[in-house]
């Protein structure tokens, strides 16, 4: 559309000046034609709003809709798909942090706090003041060498060729600017990473891109060459995604570039498929061994795994793994089946893999049950968006979280659901130039360190609002959820949690027992 407005812009300049020189007359046309046309090379230059400087003059047209939202423009944006990634109040929330504008709320909340599945948390009557920049963990268990000080929202995984260049540098100037810290995702570390100057959670799929020898399998020399880069704080082993657990990652051939290739060393032409599991070990024993392979390469920085949880035998093996070798990561990246930027198939999207708390829940459980918990942080991603989404994940058992979609808004995403067709309008998943340079880096890091900025501050006023001394504090019993019109309980009784080393004795509790009679450390399958 970019390249098309300039052809068109000249021409019709052209043909102007040649009429008005040949019909004087026509000088009442361009009085009125000349303002729409200034208007199109102002939305051209401007920074500010990707949709006008991606389609000039005819892109505003969405913010006509705004100005009657909600019954016009929502219509528009909740009808054209099949179940919105995220509800309105969620976008609005996102989109005013981002921009700094006022979040507050007149006329109470906008929720029927009588319905079923509304939650809160109960206040103090004596609240106590938090300070954003304390809300940070440090990760690094007794093996690591480098442990890392983590804000407690980080930018989630989301890979160059899924995203844009200047997507990729937006959200790695805005961490830098912000001080938290961003994820590769598993397409590999490119230059837009280092160039924003973030601290870098370089992760690691089954592809090994950045890190795979020409037969597709682990480089040991490739690894350790990029690990060392200073601005490299954390590496990640991604075992599986929410967006579709068991599948491996896809990029489309039409958003893979030379560049892409170059970095992810594949070939062109072709859409990249990451394999559905790792080549590089086969039993939980060699997967940990493969974690400690990693810390030595990886100068002792460290070392962490994602997952979505699946197969509950599958993560207690590993767990067993980790008692019988001594070997732990540093912290688990916990997936919910409900996440996912990027392109999955839908019956992936939809029906495989536990929801984030489901999930989280469990991992928290059998790390606690195992005596492993105080060695291990635990990351949450699924649909953190507010202070209170960020508060509830770390009452539930997380010690930090990750945020996709919530950093993706804050670029000004719209939710038009083109991220796997490279036509994204606003030029945050597209590797089409004219669309990604609609983007501007500057402008958006901005609005991605305000958001993550207000969040953490909405987290701190709301720690501060239940008379929490610390986030670790935070427990289950915090989080109040109606079940019905008529009857409430917090999370401790809707679901149980373990006591320390409850897995390790006998009798085992009865919810468990079968997942870990079943597991072994020596297998993934089913043990005899």
């Amino acid at each position: 559309m970019r390249k098309l407005f300039i052809v068109i812009v000249s021409i019709v300049l052209f043909l102007s000046f040649v009429a008005l020189f040949l019909m004087p007359s026509l000088l009442w046309g361009w009085i009125v034609l000349g303002p729409v046309l200034a208007l199109g090379i102002y939305d051209f230059v401007q920074v500010k709003h990707s949709i006008p400087r991606n389609f000039p003059v005819l892109g505003r047209m969405r913010y006509l809709f705004e100005l009657i939202r909600p019954e016009i423009y929502q219509y528009f944006v909740e009808n054209d798909t099949e179940g919105v990634p995220f509800d309105r109040d969620q976008r609005s929330l996102v989109y005013q942090r981002a921009k700094k504008v006022r979040d507050t709320i007149p006329f109470g909340t906008k929720e029927d706090v009588y319905a079923a599945g509304y939650e809160w948390i109960n206040h103090s009557m004596a609240p106590l003041h938090h300070k954003p920049e304390d809300m940070r963990i440090t990760i690094g268990g007794p093996d690591c060498q480098q442990p890392y000080s983590a804000s407690l929202l980080n930018v989630s995984a989301m890979s160059y060729g899924s995203l844009s260049k200047n997507a990729i540098l937006a959200l790695s100037k805005g961490a830098k600017i912000g001080g938290f810290a961003h994820n590769t995702g598993e397409g590999g570390i490119s230059p837009y990473h280092f160039e924003g100057g973030a601290d870098i959670i370089w992760q690691i799929g089954t592809g090994y891109f950045g890190c795979r020898n020409d037969d597709g399998t682990f480089s040991e020399g490739l690894f350790a060459e990029q690990a060392a880069h200073p601005q490299i704080k954390m590496i990640e082993l991604k075992l599986s995604q929410g967006a579709k657990p068991g599948h491996g990652g896809i990029l489309p051939a039409a958003k893979l570039t030379p560049e892409i290739a170059a970095i992810r060393k594949v070939p062109m032409g072709k859409d990249v498929l990451s394999p559905p599991g790792h080549s590089a070990f086969s039993n939980p024993i060699e997967l940990l061994e493969f974690i400690g392979k990693l810390r030595r390469f990886g100068n002792g920085k460290p070392i962490g795994i994602k997952l979505c949880v699946g197969k509950r035998r599958e993560f207690l093996a590993v767990c067993k793994a980790m008692v019988k070798t001594g070997i732990t990561p540093d912290y688990i990246a916990v997936d919910g089946g409900e996440g996912g930027t990027g392109a999955a198939p839908l019956e992936f999207s939809n029906h495989v893999g536990s929801p984030l708390i489901e999930g989280l829940i469990f991992v928290h459980n059998a790390l606690v049950g195992y005596s492993l918990r105080s060695k291990i942080r635990v990351l949450a991603s699924g649909k953190v968006a507010s202070g209170f989404s960020l508060m509830k994940r770390l009452a539930l058992g997380a010690d930090a979280c990750y945020s996709a979609r919530g950093m993706m808004l804050s670029l000004g995403c719209i939710q038009a659901l083109q991220c796997n067709s490279n036509h994204c309008p606003v030029g945050v998943a597209t590797q089409n130039p004219w669309l990604n340079a609609g983007l501007d880096p500057t402008e958006k890091s901005v609005r991605v360190s305000n958001f993550h900025r207000e969040t953490i501050k909405s987290l701190c006023e709301m720690l501060g609002a239940i008379g929490l001394a610390s986030p670790s504090d935070l427990r289950p019993w915090h989080i109040m959820h109606r079940v019905s019109h008529t009857d409430t309980k917090h999370y401790g009784e809707l679901y149980d949690f373990l006591k320390d080393g409850e897995l390790l004795r006998e009798p085992l509790p009865l919810a468990y027992e079968r997942a870990c009679n079943a597991a072994s450390p020596e297998t993934f399958a089913h043990a005899k």
